[in-house]
């Protein structure tokens, strides 16, 4: 089990108040911060080497700790894996009972114990090192015995954990949290990690549908509104009725010329009353109309629809051919914000 040494308590500390208590949190991620710019650079850039290696050569990155450490490992090796790094949560206990056969040679393991002398994670020392895999530990002390047989040891410590009674790992867990995401984010980087890398592996949930593509949303086929330039007006108005999207494109030798909406029509009505039914398509339409490619992120249409106070996106190809239409009301169904 994890071991904490017994310590005096401040005062101070005896009855804590919340505010109190986070501002401990915020500051050990302070001087946590404060360590990455300075003496702990070196082995937190070692980290990141060992991890992008472990990568290049398709191993995986097994994350291990007891209790309170456990839980902060099982959320790192989540970070991980959803930032392109394969990793899984080992418990050091249960490794003993079989699940040693998680590992495999070539892994990296991170262990996460605040003393660095976690019963169950150190009898798993000699079966690491006889598979020769690298080992990283998050230590609250570097002259633990976790610490000295680490290929790196990053250093968690804190001036003091935000439980009143000083026992309870606080700020500590806090510390490896943050260290863990740092970690993580750094290695993606590293790797050139893209925003399409992570959208197929979040295809789920509201984070998911943020991530859709246009392709996945658009009207296609049949459902787009097409008329010809010389299309007459009442051919538009009944391809604008019976498509259903309040707009049509107009389309020439299969590129998009231009696109007429039931505004369009509203304002021409009003200007021009009656004559307005005897104009083209061609006469009438908007020459330059705002479109958008089908690999672009629904998230990105749903931006642009606002910030043009628009309803719908024509959809096209790099040839300008229209592939779609997507219009707000598919997005607002998606719940991407």
């Amino acid at each position: 089990m994890e071991k904490h040494a017994t310590k005096s308590v401040p005062a101070t500390l005896s009855n804590p108040t919340p505010s109190r208590l986070v501002r401990i949190e915020a500051e050990a991620l302070l001087a946590l911060a404060e360590r990455l710019d300075g003496p702990m650079a070196a082995d937190f850039t070692r980290a990141v080497e060992i991890l992008v290696a472990c990568g290049e050569t398709r191993g995986r990155v097994v994350v291990t700790g007891m209790g309170k450490s456990g839980i902060i490992a099982q959320k790192i090796a989540a970070t991980l894996s959803s930032t392109g790094s394969p990793a899984l949560f080992l418990h050091p206990a249960e490794a003993r009972h079989g699940d040693l056969g998680m590992l495999a040679q070539g892994d990296v393991v991170i262990a996460l114990s605040a003393s660095g002398e976690t019963e169950e994670i150190l009898l798993l020392l000699e079966m690491l090192k006889r598979m020769g895999d690298a080992l990283i530990s998050f230590c609250c002390n570097l002259k633990s015995t976790l610490a000295l047989a680490s290929d790196v040891a990053l250093d968690c410590s804190v001036a003091q954990e935000a439980c009143g009674l000083g026992l309870a790992p606080t700020a500590s867990t806090t510390a490896m949290l943050a260290l863990g995401d740092a970690l993580a984010i750094a290695v993606s980087q590293r790797r050139g990690f893209r925003v399409e890398d992570f959208a197929s592996l979040h295809p789920g949930g509201k984070l998911g549908k943020r991530l859709l593509r246009v392709s996945q949303l658009m009207h296609s086929g049949e459902a787009v509104p097409r008329v010809a330039p010389n299309a007459p007006m009442q051919d538009v108005i009944y391809e604008m009725s019976r498509k259903g999207l309040g707009i049509t494109t107009v389309v020439e030798n299969d590129k998009l010329v231009g696109l007429l909406s039931d505004g369009d029509l509203r304002r021409l009505l009003e200007r021009d009353g009656a004559a307005a039914l005897a104009k083209t398509a061609g006469q009438a339409m908007h020459r330059a109309p705002l479109t958008i490619a089908a690999t672009e992120f629904a998230a990105e249409a749903l931006h642009r629809m606002e910030e043009r106070k628009i309803t719908s996106l024509v959809v096209v190809d790099a040839a300008g051919r229209v592939e779609g239409i997507l219009h707000l009301h598919d997005l607002w169904g998606m719940e991407l914000f």
